[in-house]
């Protein structure tokens, strides 16, 4: 299934495939040849546990192969609605309050209290709708109202 993303969120994840195939597998053998040297790979924990590894290195790199494969990067003047990459200025019905957010495709994160990922529950609230219109998100401590007073970008 394809999956929405940002350009920046495309190049990191592009990034970290490239990272993977080239020094995460060099080190991967590394490690491998090193445990290797220990002896008895029957009782060989080092042996054992590079292999491991090496099998989670694998799997990541298939799995990011399969999400860039079928990525659609969002540009900023495709839509006029809030969209993968959109900052956009939520105001809240209840105090009036704005804060300016980022929406992150499915893939990206931050830590940030300023992004909103398009498949949390705000996300797929204002996902699609345009400047003006208030959406009612639910979350755990009730139904909030917000209105998208303004898409930035």
């Amino acid at each position: 299934m394809a999956q929405e993303f940002t350009r920046e969120g495309y190049e990191k994840l592009a990034e970290e495939l490239e990272y993977l195939k080239t020094e995460g597998r060099h080190k991967a053998a590394e490690d491998i040849k090193e445990a290797r040297s220990h002896g008895d790979l029957s009782e060989n924990a080092e042996y054992d546990e590079a292999m491991n590894d090496q099998g989670r290195l694998e799997a990541r790199i298939t799995e990011l192969e399969g999400i860039l494969k079928d990525a659609i990067i969002i540009s900023d003047a495709e839509l006029d609605a809030v969209h993968v990459g959109s900052v956009i200025v939520l105001k809240d019905m209840d105090d009036g309050e704005e804060e300016e957010y980022v929406i992150l495709g499915e893939n990206e994160s931050s830590k940030d209290e300023n992004y909103i990922s398009a498949e949390s529950p705000a996300g797929k609230a204002i996902m699609g709708k345009k400047e003006g219109e208030v959406v009612q998100v639910e979350a755990p401590g009730g139904v909030f109202s917000y209105q998208i007073a303004k898409i930035i970008k």
